[in-house]
């Protein structure tokens, strides 16, 4: 197995994490890596614990053992808003979209920004700025919608994806996770996205990505970790491995090093 050349000082960093729900094991003592700036795919069958890590590490859920470290420093969050003052964000697979508001609503829900005075005190919206920011934002990342008023809903999925990974894009500093961006997407829609995640990355903004697909994982990622039964097992290079080397970790659980 090919072992990864990798910088000296992870970003983000677990060490033996633990989570237990009722007499279940999710988690058993698994160890995850993030280096600045890269894409590293987080992989694993069903059950493997991708996403109970996951929740662990952008605040969701609290680990019942292990430690975890930021810039080398031991961090314990509370909250996901505890991740985001870290500069982590996280895209779900269900996007967390409101339907009914524009693309730039939606970039600055809960976090919206009022007017000045005495009309921002009554609570009125600066529409006008969040949506030049919006626009801005998304024409950096490429992203291209034909109507950027037009509410969510009426959007396709690939480009309801692309405004999610634009929100996390807009505020995350440091990481972003992104749980199944390209789940029941078409081929363009699918390659969309993918460059939209190269695009992050190369703003140097971490991305984590969580995939089911090997060789979209293999295309995108510059590392690969595998989790089989709450653990990892798999480190690769992404451009030195194979979807087999990769299916063959997941399902034997090779250890790193042999």
């Amino acid at each position: 197995m090919t072992q990864t050349s990798a910088p000296r000082e992870p970003l983000l960093e677990a060490r033996g994490i633990v989570k237990t729900y009722g007499h279940v094991r999710a988690v058993r003592g698994a160890d995850f890596t993030v280096y600045p700036g890269e894409i590293v795919s987080l992989i694993g069958d069903n059950g493997a614990g991708k996403s109970t890590l996951v929740k662990m590490l952008s605040g969701a859920v609290r680990p019942d053992e292990g430690t975890i470290t930021f810039d080398g420093t031991p961090i314990t969050f509370e909250s996901p808003q505890d991740a985001r003052r870290y500069g982590i964000e996280t895209v779900y697979q269900d996007l967390a979209l409101a339907q009914d508001l524009d693309p730039a609503a939606n970039l600055y829900l809960g976090r919206e920004l009022r007017r000045g005075g005495i009309l921002g005190a009554l609570g009125f919206l600066n529409k006008r700025a969040m949506l030049d920011t919006a626009e801005r934002e998304m024409s950096d990342l490429g992203v291209k919608l034909k109507d950027i008023t037009a509410p969510v809903a009426e959007l396709s999925g690939g480009q309801k994806q692309s405004v999610a990974v634009a929100r996390a894009a807009m505020w995350a500093k440091r990481i972003i996770f992104m749980d199944e961006p390209t789940a029941a997407l078409g081929v363009v829609q699918t390659k969309q996205v993918l460059e939209l995640i190269k695009r992050v990355s190369d703003a140097g903004i971490a991305v984590v990505l969580i995939s089911h697909n090997m060789p979209q994982v293999l295309e995108v990622s510059d590392r690969v970790e595998v989790l089989r039964l709450g653990q990892r097992v798999a480190t690769f290079t992404a451009s030195e491995a194979t979807v087999e080397d990769l299916v063959a970790a997941m399902t034997s659980g090779e250890k790193e090093g042999k």
